[in-house]
């Protein structure tokens, strides 16, 4: 069946025809599948329990069949013949104009029509009340969860599964989507049932238009006029993309479901491909607009697209911006860091150093573009002056890392936004996912602790790597490697790493201190320092504070302000967040940008409105707390190392390799001690107030006499006669 089809699509481009994606003006919606890896275990073969089957599907024409084409050289037009081929010989743009009629031909239109965007289901911009079924097995499988991607709770039977689901005995189910206004529908993308006890699916569907919600007509075949019947799913969760013969201009559109998995239940997950039509009598209400003013690159940018995209800013703002890579993928991309400061290249004496973290998993892509749109906008505010990005760049020294696992996006991004499904692309090549792949430091930490060691014995911060973590045969990512040596190389104070699929900001620990427990409430020494944060980006990001909104799949996070302790939402051993604190001075958390993970190309201008305020607010709590330089009281010069220790909070950090040092602290008035190898301690009081900028907080220490000795006795010079005597008391108090 697919030798065939496979032939049409290599001639695509030639006929204007294609057989799984969409036209240029949606390219992002649909990229042409991976092909199926070897070996695989064949999906289960779908029985009919409401209607025939459909007949495998024959193309029409054979792949000896000549097509004339046109080749444009240097102004000269030359006609070739080319034979079909039997495989595609590059990626299939143009949009599928190919459908399934009832008696099993392959119906060809002849006009090719621009792609559609999605309607928003999956992103929540169609709301519960535009979402009506015949029937619904039970709340939980209402329409209101048939949203592709929706994921289940971890019962079946609650308020969340993962579908809509007809009832049993309901002989003509269907569901509807009110779009509110005219719409020109274009295309269907469904799933099954998302859940982990059952298998339900929906193999075949028919489409039907309305716009009264009355009176209906269906999708039909053009050359035999009979109602087109679609071929559908054949496993739960991945996507399939149909077209409709004809574009219909509708206010509702129906999927009824003809036949489903034998022993199964007709459930499906869907979204809606859709454009705007014109209204000029002002019959609806006007839609929210989905757009941003700023003249930024609002596109989905593949490896080469973001390399570009980075030379370019770099091009328009080289005093202020340097691209290096810390490292390659396992297919040996490289892993491209932006620089942003007014002195790009070095670290200067008390300025700190933030990061962004984006695409740790591959397919979640909104993470992605808002980091390369991030360091578009400094760039070109910076050059028109704007105050507050000329004060964080001269204040700062920003680092944005937009694709931590290139490998992984490249198969999501061929993929397409509304077909990746919910998994492919969000592993590295080896199918490690990078969030589980950091050492885990926490349990050695606990240990201790539960022993008394901490932290006379065993230190409360920079716990070192373990042994098993180094060793040849360790499963450890190279894109895991790259970072951690990125961490120790730079001080970083402040991180966030971007990922998508909810809606919510996690802090520390996510790795539950309870062995086994799948989720309890884990805080760290600095949970208020870590809600503070959390709760500066949940209470600036639009959807987080739109009070109206629903949540995205199983856990409403708007009851507690849009944040979560991690280990409380669901344990993850090996986290970048916990080993980030555990392992480095950095203070990092998660934020979950969106409900879909790779929003359609028309989305961004709008993510970017809803996050833009919150990502440059985020920065700027790097300001919070104390910060200082530790020196050496005879030469003034800085101490690297010294261990920066606040009464009451069981978490140090240390100073930089010039003795500056950055802690963040909510408000308060703190006993702050400074210590370093042969130094006497110091302590002092810092009051930590509201107001914006972090509290100087400097320290000057003294060598111990046993420290001055060994470096006069290191360098040949003599003993002086007041060290000599501090010595002597010294030995005599021990006797």
């Amino acid at each position: 069946m697919w030798g065939p089809l496979l032939a049409l699509a290599a001639l695509a481009p030639a006929l204007g025809l294609g057989l799984g994606a969409p036209g240029a003006a949606a390219r992002d919606l649909a990229r042409p599948a991976t092909p199926e890896a070897p070996g695989s275990a064949p999906a289960p073969t779908p029985a009919p329990r409401c209607g025939p089957a459909l007949p495998p599907a024959k193309a029409n024409g054979t792949s000896k069949q000549h097509t004339r084409i046109r080749v444009v050289r240097k102004k000269k037009v030359i006609l070739k013949k080319r034979k079909k081929l039997t495989s595609p010989s590059s990626p299939v743009t143009a949009k599928p104009l190919v459908t399934t009629s009832p008696a099993g031909t392959l119906d060809l239109l002849e006009k090719q029509e621009p792609g559609c965007p999605p309607l928003g289901l999956e992103s929540l911009r169609v709301s519960d009340s535009q979402l009506e079924a015949s029937s619904s097995q039970s709340f939980g499988l209402g329409p209101h969860r048939g949203r592709l991607n929706i994921q289940s709770g971890l019962e079946d039977g609650d308020l969340y599964d993962g579908a809509w689901c007809a009832e049993q005995q309901d002989t003509e189910p269907w569901l509807q989507v009110d779009a509110g206004k005219p719409t020109r529908f274009s295309g269907v993308v469904t799933q099954g049932r998302n859940s982990v006890w059952r298998y339900d699916w929906v193999t075949s569907y028919k489409v039907q238009f309305s716009n009264d919600s009355q009176t209906w007509w269906g999708s039909r075949n053009r050359s035999s006029g009979t109602d087109a019947v679609f071929p559908a799913n054949s496993d739960p969760e991945t996507p399939v993309l149909n077209l409709l013969p004809e574009p219909q201009v509708a206010r509702f559109i129906r999927l009824l479901p003809q036949t489903w998995l034998e022993g199964g239940s007709s459930c499906l997950r869907a979204e809606i491909l859709g454009c705007p039509v014109s209204d000029p009598n002002d019959l609806f209400p006007e839609a929210h607009a989905l757009g941003s003013s700023d003249p930024l690159d609002f596109r989905h940018h593949n490896y080469k697209a973001m390399r570009k995209l980075m030379r370019q800013v770099n091009e328009q703002c080289p005093n202020i911006t340097r691209i290096y890579s810390i490292g390659k993928s396992y297919q040996g991309l490289k892993l491209y860091v932006m620089e942003m400061s007014d002195h790009p290249g070095e670290h200067e004496l008390g300025e700190p150093e933030v990061r962004y973290v984006a695409g740790m998993h591959g397919n979640e892509a909104l993470g992605r573009e808002l980091v390369l749109l991030l360091m578009q906008f400094l760039c070109r505010e910076y050059l028109r002056g704007d105050p507050r990005v000329t004060r964080l760049l001269s204040e700062m020294r920003i680092h944005l890392l937009p694709s931590m696992n290139p490998d992984g996006y490249e198969v999501a991004y061929r993929r397409g936004s509304e077909l990746v499904g919910w998994a492919e692309g969000r592993w590295t090549h080896q199918s490690i996912d990078l969030n589980h792949n950091f050492a885990d430091l926490n349990t050695p930490l606990w240990d201790a602790e539960d022993d008394g060691l901490v932290p006379h014995t065993v230190a409360n911060h920079h716990l070192p790597l373990p042994t098993y973590y180094t060793l040849p045969n360790a499963t450890v990512a190279p894109e895991t490697w790259a970072v951690i040596n990125w961490m120790k190389r730079i001080p970083f104070v402040l991180s966030a790493n971007l990922h998508g699929g909810e809606l919510v900001v996690s802090y520390p620990y996510d790795m539950t201190r309870t062995p086994w427990a799948a989720h309890e409430l884990t805080p760290t020494p600095d949970d208020a320092v870590f809600r503070w944060l959390s709760t500066v980006y949940a209470g600036t990001n639009r959807v987080m504070q739109d009070t109206d909104r629903r949540p995205c799949h199983s856990q409403d996070f708007s009851l507690h302000g849009n944040i979560i302790n991690g280990a409380d939402w669901h344990t993850v051993p090996g986290s970048m967040n916990d080993f980030s604190y555990l392992h480095t001075n950095c203070f990092e958390v998660t934020v979950e940008l969106s409900c879909d993970k790779f929003p359609h190309e028309s989305e961004l201008p709008q993510e970017w409105e809803n996050n833009k305020d919150a990502l440059l607010v985020y920065l700027e709590q790097v300001r919070m707390g104390i910060a200082g330089v530790v020196q050496d009281k005879d030469t003034e010069e800085g101490i690297a190392d010294a261990v920066i220790a606040v009464d009451g909070i069981n978490h140090d950090v240390t100073t930089a390799w010039g003795g500056d040092y950055w802690r963040l602290l909510t408000p308060g008035d703190y006993m702050v001690t400074a210590s370093a190898e042969g130094y006497h301690s110091v302590t002092r009081s810092c009051w930590v107030t509201f107001e914006e900028g972090p509290t100087p907080c400097n320290f000057l220490l003294t060598k111990t006499p046993k420290q001055r000795l060994r470096e006069l006795l290191a360098a040949g010079a003599k003993v002086p006669p007041d060290l000599r005597r501090r010595l002597e008391r010294l030995r005599g108090q021990k006797d």
